[in-house]
């Protein structure tokens, strides 16, 4: 596996968001959703589409806390233009679970170092 630097790591902005809204996204290739997520008035409201269809119904998703790279290019994806990467991790299965935090009182748009 290739190192990077520190310097390297700190040029991915990844910030705190909350989910507003979870739709079907029944255009996608593989199952997924289009999220509407709050970052906050520094970054603002922001799309992204998830693969996380097998573990999450869209009605669980709202008001989660998620973790996202912010400062990607945005990717059109089918008709969807997604602006955020919604991070998660995939289990034996491929299933991805999504990076957050249960904290409900985390400041939206807050940096992860």
């Amino acid at each position: 596996m290739p190192t990077i630097t520190y310097d390297d790591f700190r040029k991915v902005e990844m910030h705190t968001g909350k989910i507003l809204a979870a739709e079907s996204f029944p255009e996608a290739h593989k199952p997924a959703y289009k999220l509407t997520i709050d970052f906050g008035p520094a970054i603002g409201q922001k799309r992204s589409s998830a693969q996380i269809t097998e573990l999450y119904r869209k009605e669980d998703l709202i008001g989660r806390t998620v973790v996202c790279v912010t400062n990607f290019p945005p990717k059109q994806i089918g008709p969807f233009l997604s602006e955020v990467l919604t991070l998660g991790v995939a289990d034996a299965q491929g299933h991805v679970a999504l990076l957050g935090s249960d904290q409900k009182n985390l400041p939206l748009g807050s940096r992860i170092y």
